[in-house]
């Protein structure tokens, strides 16, 4: 394996880090005591152990105390995170696009193979299938992100899992009122109310709303977005705690779609003219709540218990055209939505999905040992309907005849163990082991008699289970106070979305069922240290995946899915990050990630086949952060950070690629406390020297007779905001 080789600007990058850690202030440092760090606990491997003791690949991402962002997208938080690739396309009608270690780099839109949690509640839904856009980032409190083995605790499609926790009403109630603005006639008003609670048994609450529109960077790709979330926390005189948490979205965004790289060159703020007759848009509306509790039994045993519940609800409109019928050696060929299996081009659904998770941890049953055991459940019921996206007239970008109509539901009950085990006084033994269990099925009621031709689209219920015991196991070494070594293992176990299901890569109607569940075995051996060089963490990891779930080919905004019988994905992940005087922190981080197709793939119909030793599209090779900020409390504050991501692969066949970028971000801000005031200003630039780049690819698209697989990302753009608190 080469993963030690790194080109010139990596090794750049990284000998940059040292120089920021100039030796005047590394030999400040080591002539100091060893800096007291926080006590920082990870909440992600429900082991309640410090950051230096988790056997795991997890960060943590805490907001910081004066922000510099519009608090609109994840990315504007969660950035350095090594493995974790997150592209910002410009394009909110597909949100963010997401993968971890390669999981997740399939999906043109949304998250898929990650699990996604705000303040222990699923942002994912039953499925597997998740969205950012929930996310509210003005009342976070902090991100962890869990991407090595152990994130198959969480059961289906947890190839990684990102968890994230509002901040907690404290002290006086407050107001907060904001505004940003920037390129694109960017735009975000924001009020968040918080308060602490009053007396015995009474709840602290956090209650945020925004509201935000652009016109977008590309033609055609203007968004509205208004986000809602309140918190409600109840510390009882018993103990226990009790977390509400509710959240509602709606999104209207126009879709620009992708382009050519042709096109791109030319002009990447367009939209191919084809395409706009067909207004691509998609509206988005959701409302969640959930509600946790916490109750301590005593010193050695604790409950917890999980429920949620939630509705969502999703129109779009797609470019696919009318289409026609030609005869060739007297047999039908079908194109567009002239078939009558055809599921038209407007996608409407609405789900609704709830569950709930059980716990009980015991400590001390046996000397020096930890044991949790619980159950999991969810369900998800989804009316699917697809109609055609023209009318009589032929005006596309309306709801037209009905084409597709069914029940689909999704269910599972996950019981699941932990238990670990301190049986040396520097060595422990951490384990688990879930029994994930998914059942679908799907009534259609949609048919249709044979067209002239003798085409039938004809009932296509159908259903199909899929269930796999997944174990994990750390042993982990203390080696010195500071200095922690592990090894584990884990397998993982992802399931086709309803999504992926929807569409069969034959043009078949209805759901494809021939799709299975992919199953990963991932090894992973880690160092971690805090001294008083810094924070560091190193992991070598290899993931070995049968029947990975992959593009089967990407037309007019639809996407179909098959499994690759071998895929395999192995690298490195470095970490540090070092407050180096005062208010003045650097931070750094390398990944290397080599996924590839480890099997040959047959070809199937019009898709050629996949040679064993292609690099798996949508997946950077390489990828590099730096940063350095100066965030004091208030005052003047500032920081800038650069971005490397390698050249990313867009099909099966490696024949094209969205070249490598470098791309730098700057910020600066003031911050004033004056008695029950705080006012906090920002000014920000990103992509500084206005790079000509990616934001995402569209993997495997099948445009003929060249694909539109080009997202590209915004120019040189510019954001200011101002934030007022008042206390009262």
């Amino acid at each position: 394996m080469s993963l030690l080789r790194l080109d010139r600007l990596h090794y750049c990058i990284l000998m940059s880090m040292g120089c920021i850690s100039s030796p005047l202030v590394w030999a400040e440092d080591l002539t100091q005591d060893v800096t007291v760090l926080p006590t920082l606990h990870v909440e992600a491997t429900r082991t309640d152990t410090t950051y230096l003791q988790t056997p795991a690949s997890v960060f943590r991402i805490d907001a910081p105390q004066v922000d510099t962002s519009s608090q609109v997208n994840l990315t504007e938080v969660v950035k350095g995170v090594p493995s974790l690739q997150i592209r910002n396309r410009e394009n909110y009608a597909q949100d963010l696009q997401l993968s971890m270690r390669g999981f997740g780099a399939r999906s043109t839109f949304g998250v898929r193979g990650i699990r996604l949690y705000v303040d222990g509640i699923p942002a994912t839904m039953p499925d597997g299938q998740g969205q950012t856009s929930n996310i509210d980032l003005s009342s976070l409190d902090h991100v962890e992100v869990l991407t090595g083995p152990f994130s198959s605790l969480y059961g289906n499609s947890s190839g990684g899992t990102i968890l994230t926790s509002t901040k907690e009403g404290q002290g006086k109630d407050s107001i907060e009122l904001s505004y940003s603005g920037g390129s694109h006639d960017k735009s975000r008003a924001g009020l968040v109310l918080q308060g602490g609670a009053k007396g015995a048994n009474e709840p602290s609450y956090v209650i945020s709303s925004s509201y935000f529109d652009t016109d977008g960077y590309r033609e055609h790709s203007g968004a509205e977005k208004v986000l809602n979330n309140a918190k409600l926390s109840w510390n009882l005189d018993d103990g226990s705690k009790i977390n509400w948490v509710t959240n509602y979205v709606k999104i209207h965004a126009d879709d620009p779609q992708g382009l050519t790289h042709d096109q791109w060159n030319a002009n990447p703020k367009q939209q191919v003219p084809f395409l706009k007759q067909f207004n691509v848009r998609k509206d988005i509306e959701q409302t969640q709540t959930g509600v946790t509790w916490a109750k301590p039994i005593n010193d050695k045993n604790e409950l917890y218990a999980m429920a949620y519940l939630g509705n969502r609800q999703v129109t779009q409109y797609q470019s696919i055209p009318k289409g026609e019928v030609k005869l060739e050696e007297g047999k039908p060929i079908y194109s567009g939505q002239a078939s009558p299996k055809h599921a038209g081009g407007v996608i409407d659904f609405e789900r609704n999905y709830y569950g709930a998770d059980f716990r009980w941890t015991g400590k001390e049953l046996l000397p020096n040992t930890t044991l949790s055991i619980g159950v999991a459940l969810d369900i998800m019921d989804e009316e699917r309907k697809g109609f055609e996206n023209f009318n009589v007239n032929n005006v596309y970008g309306v709801k037209g005849n009905l084409r597709r109509d069914e029940d689909n539901t999704l269910w599972n009950i996950d019981p699941y163990l932990q238990a670990s085990w301190q049986f040396l006084p520097t060595w422990r033994l951490d384990t688990g082991v879930r029994y994930s269990n998914v059942h679908y099925k799907s009534k259609d009621h949609f048919t249709s008699g044979p067209d002239q031709y003798g085409t039938v689209n004809g009932d296509d219920s159908g259903k199909t289970n899929y269930d796999k015991v997944l174990p994990s196991a750390a042993l982990s070494w203390q080696i010195l106070p500071e200095l922690m070594a592990y090894v584990s293992y884990a397998k993982g176990f992802e399931t086709p979305t309803f999504t992926e299901m929807a569409y069969r890569p034959d043009g078949e109607s209805g759901f494809n069922f021939d799709l299975t569940a992919s199953t990963s075995d991932t090894y992973e051996t880690g160092l971690k240290s805090q001294n008083q060089l810094g924070d560091f963490t190193l992991a070598v990891f290899q993931t070995k995946t049968k029947d990975d779930i992959v593009s089967a080919g990407n037309s007019n905004g639809r996407s179909t899915f098959r499994n690759a019988d071998k895929t395999l994905r192995e690298g490195a992940e470095f970490a540090w990050n070092k407050k180096l005087w005062r208010d003045l922190t650097a931070t750094a981080s390398y990944t290397y990630l080599d996924a590839t197709f480890d099997a040959d793939i047959p070809a199937l119909g019009s898709i050629a086949q996949i040679p064993a030793g292609n690099a798996i599209p949508g997946i950077a090779k390489n990828q590099a952060y730096a940063s350095l900020a100066w965030q004091p409390s208030h005052g003047l504050y500032g920081g800038v950070d650069v971005q490397y991501m390698d050249k990313v692969y867009v099909n099966d066949t490696n024949s094209d690629a969205a070249p490598s970028y470098s791309v730098t971000s700057a910020n600066v801000g003031y911050a004033w406390v004056m008695g029950d005031w705080k006012v906090n200003s920002f000014a920000r630039v990103d992509n500084l020297f206005d790079k000509n780049y990616a934001g995402s690819v569209i993997v495997n698209d099948s445009t003929q007779p060249v694909g539109r697989y080009f997202e590209p990302a915004d120019g040189r753009n510019w954001s200011a905001g101002l934030r007022v608190i008042k206390q009262f």
